[in-house]
């Protein structure tokens, strides 16, 4: 290939470089210019996302309490909503308590029917992993701490929740991160998470590439930091359970 064929190649490769650059330094003078609606759709995003698990890991812990313990009839309306909202698509939970409630009555913001809908998603899918994390446990141990005269609230929480968390943290770390994921539906009912900032500032931008990779990049982060705390408490009862077993042992 001689000198002169090169120099098309090389032409093209520096028009394709001062393009990139034009359009890397337009990006970062737009995503300055709109830092703060992508703020605040941060700040909604984490609030909707920390509410809905937080209540919903509530909620969810007494249900499985109930599925697992409850008598007859505790248990079976708890087994018919459990298996009532975990077999309903989130987005279906979010329109009937926008729209639902407001009918019955119940007048709830379009904030607080969204941590509405994703706390009884939630709550479902947490009380069906404690369930399953406390039937894993032989019943032999209950028995022996009622023997030796705990209450059911001490065995819960001296006996039995820490070897049921172990068991349900994988499970817990995925549910929490389809919240946050979940919140992006909020902005059917005009909820201005992140993922609705994102549009809006798209549709004035016609820059839709970089925007949705960014917005991408920011829900990865925040599950990548969920996962970051599973693990820690996973670590952490891990450490309590060995010093209990090695206390005694001497």
């Amino acid at each position: 290939m001689t000198v002169m064929e090169y120099i098309p190649f090389l032409d093209s490769l520096i028009d394709l470089f001062t393009t990139q650059q034009k359009s890397f330094q337009k990006f970062a003078h737009l995503l300055w210019l709109a830092r703060y609606p992508i703020l605040k759709g941060i700040g909604t995003t984490l609030a909707i996302s920390t509410l809905s698990i937080v209540f919903g890991t509530i909620l969810g812990i007494g249900v499985g309490l109930a599925l697992t313990y409850g008598r007859r009839l505790i248990r079976w309306p708890v087994r018919i909503y459990t298996d009532f909202i975990r077999g309903t698509p989130v987005l279906v939970l979010i329109l009937a308590s926008f729209y639902i409630l407001d009918f019955v009555g119940l007048s709830l913001t379009a904030f607080q029917a969204g941590i509405f809908a994703l706390t009884l998603f939630c709550s479902s899918h947490v009380g069906e992993t404690v369930r399953g994390a406390l039937q894993t446990i032989p019943k032999g141990q209950g028995e022996a701490a009622t023997a030796l005269g705990l209450t059911f609230f001490q065995t819960f929480r001296k006996v039995l929740w820490p070897q049921a968390l172990r068991q349900m943290l994988p499970n817990w770390v995925n549910t929490a991160a389809e919240m946050v994921k979940a919140s992006t539906l909020l902005s059917i009912i005009g909820v201005a998470e992140l993922l609705l900032r994102t549009q809006e500032i798209i549709s004035r931008t016609f820059m839709s590439l970089p925007f949705y990779f960014l917005a991408g990049f920011i829900y990865f982060s925040i599950n990548f930091a969920i996962e970051l705390f599973g693990k820690y408490v996973e670590r952490k009862t891990a450490i309590a359970t060995h010093a209990n077993s090695t206390d005694r042992a001497s």
